[in-house]
């Protein structure tokens, strides 16, 4: 079984919820079975040498720790990632293409948020330094699902807001626990006893009605297009006006300049600064060992 939605839509929080049922098994972000995978061959197999350098992936190593990457295959490592007699739940972000080629009959529980809070919380996490760059991953996953959705069978997908998990959890989960077909306990809502989450907080939900102005909202929903409804949400009503071509540029370039402001500021100039020439060089092989000391430190500020 599988969760797909976009970075900061409340995948980890469900996933903790998730976690709290004995029947399943939810150990953490599994992107990394599918952003390496390969195929080229009667199984899909991986990139060894992309899987090793994915922050993601080392925080699993100890799955395989003998086992050459050359030999690991996705059905090995959610063999390990499952726990005896409980069922696997991955948690994907992207690449909904590559598992419905190696698992077409998974089960999805497909988990949307306003896109409008989550450009806004791309900036708290320093990816976008503008709502504008912010909402732009929210963009590649929906359009993800919607390529695909259609070919899935009724009794195959599921689908939750994040609206709906904050408002009403245990009405959620229970639908969930249904669909699932196990039984809903009390303990997949105790998660803030065993982590750094707190009980679901209604105050969270469309903040960006009070955080962010008319010009914001009009941009990201532009951007967005009819994405924005096919993913259950209303329009603000403000004008949804695409930026000119001088105003695209500034946008692009303030960007930017707040992003890398951000990743100095988290990361020192040194380590942001390599990392940033090697991107745009494309050779993000120069900035490895930088790119390792970021990875180490970003873990803080994934909440």
């Amino acid at each position: 079984m599988a969760v797909y939605g976009a970075l900061r839509s409340g995948t980890t929080l469900l996933r903790l919820m998730l976690d709290g049922h004995p029947a399943l098994s939810c150990p953490g972000e599994t992107d990394f079975l599918f952003d390496h995978v390969v195929f080229d061959g009667a199984r899909p197999g991986y990139d060894a040498e992309a899987l090793e350098n994915d922050r993601i992936y080392r925080d699993h190593r100890d799955l395989y720790p003998d086992r050459p990457l050359a030999d690991l295959t996705p059905d090995a490592l959610i063999d390990r990632i499952a726990g005896a007699d409980q069922t696997a739940v991955l948690m994907l972000h992207r690449h909904l293409d590559r598992l419905l080629e190696v698992y077409p009959d998974m089960r999805i529980i497909h988990l949307v948020r306003d896109p409008r809070d989550v450009a806004r919380s791309s900036i708290g996490m320093g990816w976008a330094g503008t709502v504008y760059y912010g909402v732009d991953h929210w963009i590649d996953t929906e359009t993800g699902w919607q390529a695909l959705c259609g070919t899935l069978k009724p009794e195959q997908v599921i689908q939750i807001s994040y609206e709906d998990l904050i408002n009403a959890p245990e009405a959620t989960l229970r639908k969930l626990c249904d669909f699932i077909g196990i039984e809903f306990v009390p303990g997949m809502l105790q998660y803030d006893e065993t982590s750094t989450y707190s009980s679901p907080d209604p105050s969270l939900v469309a903040q960006w009605k009070r955080k962010m102005t008319a010009r914001e909202v009009g941009l990201v929903e532009h951007k967005v297009g009819g994405l924005l409804a096919q993913a259950g949400y209303a329009p603000s009503g403000y004008p949804a006006r695409a930026p000119g071509r001088l105003g695209r540029l500034a946008l692009r370039l303030n960007n930017r300049r707040l992003v890398l402001s951000r990743r100095i500021e988290r990361y020192g100039l040194r380590d942001a600064l390599l990392v940033f020439a090697a991107s745009r060089l494309g050779v993000p092989s120069l900035a490895q060992g930088a790119q390792r000391r970021i990875d180490g430190k970003t873990v803080r500020y994934l909440k």
